[in-house]
């Protein structure tokens, strides 16, 4: 982000913001009368006024410092996003109280999706820790450091069910089951908020993308979505009610279409929907330019028309364009907007920063000027501790053959691979104000877990993430500030000779591949799922020496991992870990923490297979496996279903399932069914695991999935140790809408399996009278 400061320049335009109308302020004797506050203030607004709080700039090179503090003190800027600087932020919200003529506070927002100062794991990573004390945490820790730079309002949480590993935003999210999302939703609003986003220390959270943007046809961002409304409702809104119902006080607006219309066209979405059914009484924002890309969708003729199509439709706030600032006005004088829309716009900003406590206190999070930090990228200002043991809480192990891992600390250990080293990788996109220097590698991991030990850390990078010129310029140019992707100017052939003979010299070799963090983006849609040739050729290189394999996998997407899966001793899927995230990795890895996460997706065995997701809708001719697959639902050139199922994750220790039983054979209406099951540590280490409840409706009037997650339980055990688990099924759990939109639960019978994943199960059956 450009940095600036104001001016001389910027002074003297202040000075000579042109005479407008009496002064107009606040009243304060309304201030703790929210609904009167704003209807007082809007009173005396002019439409040139009530139309600048509905522009959202963004603070660099969108606008140059010196037109924005104009415009600011004008009334024309709602607020702005990308400052974390209080020292460049208070003379705007001085120029916003002190210079224009309503005495509106802007606010300042910024994109906290899994980390502020301190980059914490992905959004992947914090769900595969399904654990949303951890992930409350998380959020409360990224609230508590950007408010401390100024911000306001975050862009979070992404709450987009993904299905697609090919959408590069898969990383962002959290996976592809509704009642997962949902949870780790409100566990985000409520850290982020924590009660009140009028706190000192709270942000308000604003929750996107609104709407079913993970479901892009072809998983190619920006693309169109065409969805019944039935499987809308069912899997892909429950999340952002969800995140709603918890209290965000924002919603971002989708780019995508949905079902012909765009999102920051669509008056079902906006006002149906988010506001008549759902009670939404706050923010809305359009995505950065949408309402410009009206045009380009083909659903507007020019700024004017898209400038009515999105007020009309109910976007409150317009990023990082002028069409609202332009054509606003005129269409309102010309009677082709109503005066309304743009109040209801209006009231829903000034609704916002009220509840933000911008109007009790324009520098509430500001501060003074005294106590700016004096280095806001000071090592001091992070939260390491807590970043350690969240990304500890997510790592996935996959396979542990021959009880490869935990690593000794005597060992003479080869660490190879292009993201051995890499610290921008670990710590992922949109890592907010998180510093490149100060995440910890995993061979900066690797190399503190060894230090006093009698153990050995050779290293050699191995290969390039990739060896394709046009990819890494492609990856190149995403970033704005400097290259992401350099490159190992050796021969390909030549790395893998220095790899095989350090591999040659090791008792085990550790292998850190994936994919470099712009593979898993904004706009970073891919047409493969498993690793580059480069890797590969590595890889298999270091298989051919005999040594033990051990992968490290850096990713932000599910990737297809066959060879892998068959060839390496253990594999660790770690996704982007963040700042601590090379110190966590090895804290797994040398067996210092038991991993103990499940994954929030299914990995697919090709791209073939996409979308593979384990609640898909049952069939008429399914496949059975261990039967003839002819005249079945199947892939005849490959085997069926996930390589690694939805929930699945192992641990140093082993875990046993007892018998599930039921508390009723049948459950009448608005009552409930327990269900309990014993499960066992039965190794030698403590551990932690997820026993997860799934329900699955046998006969219904429209076809249904073949289970949902519908609870689940993170349990710790020491070796030997059993615990019974109780999950209440209530008539609520079994409620679904139905071909007509109606939600409820239909009499019959319901299947309850418990597993530690989606696929291996107990089960027993109750009927719903």
């Amino acid at each position: 982000m450009s940095s600036f400061k104001l001016s001389s320049v910027t002074a003297a335009a202040l000075a000579a913001v042109l005479a407008s109308p009496a002064l107009a302020q606040p009243n304060p004797s309304l201030l703790n009368n929210k609904q009167a506050f704003i209807a007082d203030l809007m009173r005396q607004m002019t439409l040139e006024e009530k139309v600048g709080q509905l522009r959202l700039i963004s603070i660099g090179p969108e606008m140059p410092a010196p037109q924005l503090a104009r415009e600011v003190a004008a009334g024309k800027v709602g607020g702005t996003f990308n400052s974390v600087n209080r020292k460049e932020q208070r003379p705007l919200q001085e120029a916003a109280v002190k210079q224009s003529r309503m005495r509106i506070p802007m606010f300042f927002a910024y994109d906290v999706v899994h980390g502020h100062r301190t980059s914490f794991p992905i959004g992947l990573g914090l769900a595969s820790s399904w654990d949303m004390d951890s992930v409350r945490r998380v959020a409360r820790i990224s609230a508590i450091e950007a408010a401390a730079d100024g911000i306001d309002i975050t862009w979070s949480p992404t709450v987009d069910i993904a299905r697609d590993p090919r959408w590069g935003r898969s990383s962002e999210g959290f996976g592809e089951d509704p009642y997962l999302v949902s949870q780790l939703a409100r566990a985000m609003v409520t850290g982020f908020q924590n009660g009140s986003p009028a706190k000192a220390d709270s942000i308000m959270s604003s929750v996107k993308h609104f709407a079913l943007y993970g479901a892009v046809e072809g998983g190619r961002d920006y693309n169109v979505v065409d969805m019944s409304p039935m499987r809308m409702y069912n899997d892909y809104l429950p999340p952002y009610k969800a995140a709603i119902d918890a209290g965000a006080g924002g919603v971002m607006i989708a780019l995508n279409t949905v079902n012909g219309v765009p999102a920051s066209a669509n008056k079902w979405l906006l006002q149906d929907l988010l506001r008549k059914q759902w009670g939404f009484k706050g923010l809305t924002v359009s995505d950065h330019g949408a309402i410009t890309e009206l045009m380009r969708h083909g659903v507007a003729r020019d700024e004017k028309e898209a400038a009515r199509l999105a007020i009309e439709a109910g976007v409150d706030m317009s990023m990082a364009d002028q069409v609202y600032t332009a054509e606003l006005p005129g269409l309102v004088r010309s009677g082709q907007v109503k005066q309304r829309d743009v109040d209801n716009a209006v009231r829903e900003v000034l609704g916002a920063k009220y509840d933000m406590g911008l109007f009790h206190d324009p520098f509430l999070r500001i501060g003074k000027a005294e106590d700016d930090p004096v280095d806001p990228k000071a090592d001091s200002r992070l939260h390491r501790a807590p970043a350690r043991e969240v990304a500890r809480n997510g790592l996935v192990l996959l396979e542990n053959r021959n009880k490869t891992l935990p690593l000794k600390k005597g060992a003479t250990i080869a660490l190879v691979g292009p993201l051995a080293d890499a610290q921008v990788d670990m710590m992922g996109v949109w890592s907010g104000q998180a510093v490149t220097a100060q995440t910890v590698t995993l061979r900066q991991g690797m190399g503190n877990a060894l230090s006093g030990q009698s153990g050995k850390l050779l290293y050699a990078r191995g290969a390039n993430v990739t060896n394709d010129p046009a990819l890494v310029e492609y990856l190149n140019f995403l970033n704005w500030d400097s290259p992401e992707v350099t490159q190992d100017r050796r021969s390909p052939q030549a790395m893998i000779d220095e790899a095989v003979a350090t591999a040659r010299q090791a008792d085990v070799v550790v292998a850190a591949v994936g994919e470099a963090r712009g593979m898993s983006h904004e706009s970073s849609s891919r047409t493969r799922l498993d690793l580059p040739e480069s890797q590969q050729a590595l890889l298999k290189a270091l298989k051919a020496t005999g040594k033990p394999l051990v992968l490290v996998l850096l990713n932000g997407r599910p990737l297809a991992l066959n060879w892998e899966r068959e060839n390496a001793d253990a594999m660790l899927e770690t996704w982007f870990a963040g700042t601590e995230g090379g110190n966590a990795i090895a804290d797994a890895l040398f067996g210092d923490a038991n991993p103990s996460g499940k994954l929030p997706v299914s990995l697919p065995r090709s791209v073939g297979q996409v979308p593979t997701y384990y609640n898909y809708p049952r069939i008429g001719r399914p496949f059975t496996p261990g039967k003839p697959g002819n005249y079945t639902s199947q892939y005849f050139d490959e085997p069926q279903g996930a390589l690694y199922p939805f929930g699945y994750g192992l641990s140093y220790t082993e875990f046993q399932l007892g018998e599930l039983t039921l508390s009723n054979r049948s459950m009448p209406r608005g009552g409930k069914v327990e269900a309990s099951i014993t499960v066992t540590n039965t190794g030698d280490r403590a551990g932690e695991t997820v026993v997860q409840l799934y329900i699955q409706d046998l006969a219904a009037s429209v076809v249904r999935p073949v289970k949902e997650l519908k609870d689940f339980q993170k349990v710790m055990l020491k070796p030997g140790e059993k615990k019974t688990l109780r999950f209440d099924v209530t008539e609520d759990k079994l409620k679904f809408y139905n071909a007509r939109l109606e939600y409820g639960a239909e009499a019959g019978d319901f299947n309850v399996q418990v597993g530690l994943d989606s696929q291996t199960v107990k089960e027993a059956v109750f009927e719903l009278k």
